[in-house]
């Protein structure tokens, strides 16, 4: 039995360090046609959604069923590229009909196994429009689109499933993912908890506070609110119960400061990188405007954790909790050594890939070295092959959600469905910024309830993005806010998985955990309205002397709001506080 089980996880980390390699591989090989490197992504991450999990009996049998003929077709796309690039998306006989069949069913699967119903349900219903849509009467209906185009474009062409969407996936997110699990598998973790520990443990609220910190910088390569509360909240959540801090406040904020990892410059959960690729907008641009609404947010977290404190008195960690100075600067140099190499190789000019895969091999190297300095070779390929067998199942789970992400967005552009919601969102606006924003919020909270934050954000931004781009906004400040805004799910009910799971971490009614982080996260709904009236807030590279006048003035206006939502001072002083909160927010 013990024999199977090493053979079983010998082949997992082989198929692991297979992934890793080859995207690795494409970055330093040069260019790689769109349609073999694409449909070689998916059938290496195939294996992982069908087969890494044990099933027996019929289950078994589809698992393997699935597996060896999605497969087939990705292999079978790749083998025959350059036929089908002179096909220019036109299915030529009833054979590729078939296999363009099998891979739509096959990533809808792969989607449903990995997250659950509704985003394929969602790409189901636009498959289901693409096809009978020119039968729907007035401005919703289409021209209609011949089945062997309509297929064809969705699985031979670069207008669906290996559509631009997926060519991020490919190059850039997996990369992140690789970058992150050599990170984790090492003292990398260890380090981020020690730093967040020194700098925030002798305060007021210690322990919340180094919830706060740990989980920003965990949570911006992690990429996932929902993993990052698991990761983090092992040690948070037992350290605040244990010295007496009330479930429910313990709970939320590790929901919410693990939210806002996905917003946390350099990586943004590998957002930014999606955010570069739909905008044309440089990575360094980016993640420089996106830096200060990202430090308001944790701001607004800890001056919410402090008012709790003080209402609760929450003590700080005692003296023993606290790691000493030599340990801290150890630990955190595993984490630092891989961040500066990536950040040097970015600003020389070299591509986010490129700067990634350097400081991947920084981190690999790392992995033969404990938080003791003490180097083991043995220990090191052990950690390795943790980090294939992490790679290799994050990266299926990515993929499988951009993947069918990539079928909406095939079908918005077939059909036009995208320009005609555009149109629909100006005319409800009536033209004006503020309705056009409150629809596309609207928007972003109901379809986080129901698909990843990062397929939310596309799938919003690829809809009501060009409305807002119409009424004057700018670009980026539209992809940002609609980037916060896809994350307001995580901690916002009825549906807020980050919250699910840390109120199951302590034994905690979810209700009330959730209501307690909208408090505590209340610049997660506030700050990007903030973003729109002073927009010089993401500017700071041109603008630095109006910027961080925004950003304080913008600071205050949540000082005092996170006073008004949190305190229990009397009504009159809280109402004034929202007032002068808003006020400073909103008018500029």
């Amino acid at each position: 039995m013990m024999a199977q089980l090493k053979s079983t996880r010998s082949i997992w980390i082989g198929l692991g360090a297979l992934s890793v390699v080859f995207h690795l591989w494409l970055i330093f090989s040069g260019l790689v046609p769109n349609l073999v490197s694409r449909p070689l992504h998916m059938a290496l991450v195939i294996p992982w959604v069908f087969l890494f999990k044990s099933s027996v009996g019929l289950r078994r049998v589809c698992d393997w069923g699935f597996a060896i003929i999605g497969m087939a077709a990705c292999l079978w796309i790749v083998v025959n590229h350059n036929l089908l690039l002179d096909q220019y998306g036109y299915l030529a006989n009833q054979f590729q009909t078939l296999v363009a069949v099998i891979l739509l069913v096959t990533v809808l699967e792969m989607a449903r196994r990995s997250i659950g119903w509704p985003l394929p349900l969602l790409a189901f219903i636009a498959l289901i429009y693409g096809l009978f849509g020119n039968y729907i009467p007035g401005e919703f209906g289409h021209p209609g689109t011949p089945l062997a185009s309509f297929l064809g474009t969705m699985t031979i062409a670069e207008g669906g499933i290996w559509g631009t969407l997926t060519g991020v996936s490919v190059s850039i997110v997996a990369i992140f993912v690789i970058f992150g699990a050599m990170l984790n598998a090492g003292e990398a973790g260890a380090g981020f908890m020690n730093v967040a520990t020194s700098a925030a443990g002798r305060l007021r609220g210690g322990a919340a506070k180094v919830s706060v910190l740990s989980s920003a910088l965990f949570g911006s390569i992690s990429g996932s609110a929902s993993a990052n509360v698991a990761s983090t909240g092992i040690v948070t959540l037992p350290t605040m119960t244990s010295l007496g801090y009330p479930k429910r406040i313990a709970a939320a904020v590790e929901a919410v400061a693990s939210s806002g990892g996905q917003i946390m410059p350099p990586l943004m959960g590998a957002g930014a990188f999606v955010m570069v690729e739909l905008t044309g907008i440089p990575y360094a641009e980016i993640i420089v405007a996106a830096a200060l609404p990202a430090l308001l947010y944790f701001f607004a977290v800890w001056i919410g954790v402090d008012i709790y404190a003080m209402r609760f008195g929450l003590r700080p960690l005692d003296r023993k909790a606290r790691p000493a100075l030599r340990k801290v600067l150890i630990t955190a140099s595993f984490f630092l050594i891989p961040f500066t190499v990536l950040l040097v190789f970015m600003y020389a000019g070299f591509t986010p890939q490129y700067a990634a895969a350097v400081a991947i091999l920084a981190a690999t190297f790392l992995l033969f070295t404990n938080g003791s300095l003490v180097i083991s070779f043995r220990a090191g390929v052990g950690r390795i092959c943790d980090a294939a067998v992490i790679a290799g199942g994050q990266i299926a789970m990515i993929a499988s959600i951009i993947l069918c992400a990539s079928i909406i967005i095939g079908v918005l552009g077939i059909t036009g469905l995208g320009i005609k919601v555009t149109s629909l969102i100006l005319s409800f606006s009536g033209g004006m910024v503020w309705p056009a924003l409150l629809l596309t919020a609207l928007a972003c909270l109901l379809l986080g309830m129901e698909v990843p934050t990062t397929a939310a954000y596309v799938i919003c931004v690829s809809v009501a993005g060009p409305a807002l781009i119409d009424l004057g906004m700018a670009p980026l400040t539209v992809h940002l806010f609609i980037f916060w805004y896809a994350l307001l799910s995580t901690i916002t009910p009825p549906v807020c998985g980050g919250v699910f799971i840390a109120a199951g971490m302590v034994g905690e009614n979810w209700l009330r955990v959730g209501l307690t982080a909208m408090s505590l996260g209340i610049g997660l709904y506030l700050i990007p309205l903030g973003m729109v009236v002073h927009p010089e807030l993401l500017t700071i590279d041109t603008t630095p002397l109006l910027s961080l006048f925004a950003f304080c003035k913008i600071a205050l206006a949540l000082g005092f709001t996170s006073y008004a939502v949190i305190s229990v001072a009397k009504p009159f002083r809280r109402l004034i506080s929202l007032v002068l909160g808003m006020t400073l927010l909103l008018i500029n």
